[in-house]
């Protein structure tokens, strides 16, 4: 099944919380999320930057962090969602500020903006999504060996139904590759790249995983 981009929220076996990002994309496979400077963006690979002249939307900050919190979306609402939340903003308030300011992409498919957060330990987790017809958002309270995802397509309405009861990492980068093969994610077509957050220490571990 095509379900375009998807984030995710979860907590691993062992308790640690986590957001997950997954570009998977028909029209435009030749990205990467790349780490810069503590922030994971998209950007098109050696020898594509022309597809930024096709469609601007596909090079963005997928995850970033705000304080305590980790936040990672399918595009440029990451910024300002993120900004907010670093501002004192509740998680809520500052997710569906920046999604209704920003709204769904003005490009052929109408595409929905979607994001996820975390905060570094308490037990809670956000997913929210602006599509042409909605704004929603979602607080789930999260538990060990579960994770919860929207999506651009199909899967676009967040609720508990939409969850992987088997989620587990060991570290930032095995949470990216779950977002591209692990559990019901081998299910979803497609896959480009992936990038997640990971609760470490006294912040969060970075991973990101290229497909190909």
């Amino acid at each position: 099944m095509y379900l375009g981009r998807i984030v995710a929220v979860g907590r691993t076996r062992d308790g640690r919380n986590t957001v997950m990002y997954r570009v998977s994309s028909r029209s435009f496979p030749n990205r990467e999320a790349v780490q810069i400077n503590g922030r994971v963006s998209i950007l098109p690979r050696a020898g594509f930057e022309d597809d930024l002249k096709k469609n601007p939307y596909i090079t963005y900050n997928c995850l970033l962090f705000a304080g305590d919190y980790a936040v990672a979306s399918n595009g440029s609402q990451t910024d300002p969602i993120a900004e907010k939340i670093a501002m004192g903003m509740p998680v809520r308030d500052a997710m569906t500020l920046g999604l209704l300011a920003m709204d769904y992409e003005k490009d052929s498919l109408d595409t929905p903006r979607i994001v996820s957060v975390c905060h570094k330990t308490l037990p809670v987790g956000y997913l929210g999504i602006v599509r042409k017809d909605a704004v929603l958002v979602r607080e789930y309270e999260l538990t060990d060996g579960k994770a919860y995802y929207i999506s651009t397509y199909e899967h676009n309405c967040p609720c508990p139904k939409q969850m992987d009861a088997a989620f587990d990492a060991a570290d930032a980068a095995s949470a990216a590759q779950y977002a591209v093969d692990g559990g019901i994610f081998a299910d979803f077509t497609h896959p480009v790249t992936s990038a997640a957050a990971l609760a470490a220490g006294d912040g969060f571990e970075i991973g990101t995983q290229i497909v190909g």
